[in-house]
Parts: C-alpha cells; sequence; structure tokens
C-alpha cells in the first residue's frame, strides 16, 4: 500500500475540526472548554485544535499525574500554545488510585486493572472540573486508538466531544507537525502513561505505521481479511494478522451496552 492512502489535506482537515468544535460548542450553548494534557502527540493536538476554536481564557487544561510522572512535556505544550497560567491545574491522582486498589484489593503487579483504575479516576477527576467550570470535556482519542480497542471504557474515551476520532494516528502525526507544536511530541513514543516504560506498541505488539495501513483498508475500504492478507504479501503476515486479530477481539468494546432493541446474535 503507498503513504497516499493515509495522506490528507491538513489544512482542510484543520479548517473542518475547528468548525466542528465551534458548531459542537455553539449546538451545546457551552462557551468553555475542559481537557485532560498527558504531554503525548493525541492530547497535543486536540489542545492546538481546541485553541483555534475557542478564546484560550476559555480553555482549561487538567495535568492528572499519578505519583511522580513527568509533566515537562505537558507543561511545555501550555507554555507553546501560551494557555493563560490561571487557567491550568493539575491535580495528582495517586491518593485516589491507591485508595481504590486498597478497597478493591489490586495489587501493584496486576498492571492492567491499576492501569484501568487510573484511567478511571482521571474520567472523574476530569468530568469533576468541567462541571465546576459548566463546561464540555473535549477527549483525545484517535481513530487508530477506537478500532484496535486500545482504551479503557468509562476512562480515556469518556468525553463529550471527540475531534481526532476520524484521524488515524498517521493523520495525527501529519496535523501536529503542520500545526508546528514542538518536536518532541512528534519524536517520542505513544504511551497512555499507565505505568514506568509503558508504551503502547511494545503492548499491542505491532506498530502504529502498519496498523493504519491495515486499518484504512479494513475500516474505511471495507477489504476482507484474506484481500488485505494478499495485499501485505511482502509485509511480515505475523504482524499483519496480529492487527487484524485485535480488531476482532475488541469489537465488543464498541458495541457495549448490549440492548434488546439493536442486539443481533
Amino acid at each position: 500500500m503507498t503513504s497516499s492512502e493515509l495522506q490528507i489535506d491538513v489544512s482542510a482537515q484543520i479548517d473542518k475540526l475547528t468548525a466542528f468544535l465551534q458548531q459542537t460548542f455553539a449546538h451545546a450553548k457551552k462557551t468553555h472548554a475542559v481537557i485532560a494534557i498527558s504531554g503525548g502527540i493525541d492530547s497535543a493536538l486536540s489542545l492546538a485544535l481546541l485553541s483555534l476554536a475557542l478564546p484560550k481564557e476559555n480553555i482549561w487544561p487538567i495535568l492528572l499525574p499519578y505519583a511522580n510522572q513527568d509533566m515537562v512535556d505537558a507543561n511545555t505544550l501550555l507554555d507553546h500554545l501560551e494557555i493563560p497560567l490561571q487557567n491550568r491545574k493539575t491535580l495528582n491522582i495517586a491518593s485516589m488510585v491507591e485508595g481504590a486498589c486498597t478497597a478493591l484489593q489490586i495489587t501493584n503487579e496486576d498492571l492492567l486493572r491499576k492501569g484501568n483504575i487510573m484511567a478511571r479516576m482521571r474520567m472523574i477527576a476530569l468530568f469533576d472540573y468541567a462541571k465546576s467550570k459548566e463546561a464540555l470535556v473535549v477527549g483525545t482519542e484517535n481513530k487508530s486508538e477506537h478500532h484496535l480497542g486500545y482504551f479503557t471504557r468509562f476512562g480515556d474515551e469518556a468525553s463529550d466531544v471527540e475531534p481526532l476520532l476520524t484521524l488515524y494516528k498517521t493523520q495525527v502525526r501529519q496535523l501536529a507537525s503542520h500545526l508546528q507544536l514542538p518536536e518532541v511530541f512528534l519524536q517520542k513514543a505513544p504511551s497512555a502513561g499507565l505505568w514506568a516504560e509503558q508504551s503502547d506498541e511494545a503492548e499491542l505488539g505491532f506498530n502504529y505505521e502498519l496498523a493504519d495501513q491495515v486499518l484504512v483498508r479494513l475500516i474505511d475500504q471495507q477489504k476482507a481479511p484474506a484481500t488485505i492478507m494478499h495485499e501485505f504479501a511482502k509485509t511480515d503476515h505475523a504482524q499483519v494478522q496480529k492487527v487484524l486479530a485485535r480488531v476482532e477481539a475488541v469489537r465488543f468494546k464498541l458495541q457495549v451496552p448490549y440492548v434488546n432493541e439493536n442486539l443481533n446474535i
């Protein structure tokens, strides 16, 4: 597959997403936004788009580190986008997470369960902060993460509005580069920040570059898995199969909650 299939008109996309945000806030009769900033490229792009759509004094970024988690890049972004100092908030979620893990008897060795608790505690803090500001919560989930099921339900995927959900990770990078976000966001390994040295691609077992090439065929072009495998004849078939298997295994996450009216078995 040629890279052109993932290339987009970045200027047109930025205009479209900016208009989408403006229209969404107008429709909801809201003028303020709350957004969690992690220091990764997705939250960086979401905030950059938001700063084009709304007055910066109406944007309330919140940093939600766990324990000693590094927030240097997140603060670099806030400075780069000139978000007012008085609008910035930091809340360490360590005590919230440890309290929940103790009550639920989740050990530090159970990384996935504890990671889910961290994501859901961030959601609680984020929506509570939005309530105090009468604001909408702006999310940071991209199309790749969505179809790979790489999110915690009712955690990092919870939001009022999602500006990146039509963009694959590859396309997120295109927009971030066009908007001249700090280089660190283009270079660092994608991570959900759920435990030390955690990275998306290590946990998934494949990289986003390959995943996006598979996903654009499977989701956008509606090609059958067998056709996709054939078209990747010169690629490691095990990796392609791993992407396809992941999509199938997590499909339920995009369908729940099941209800009687739309259950099709």
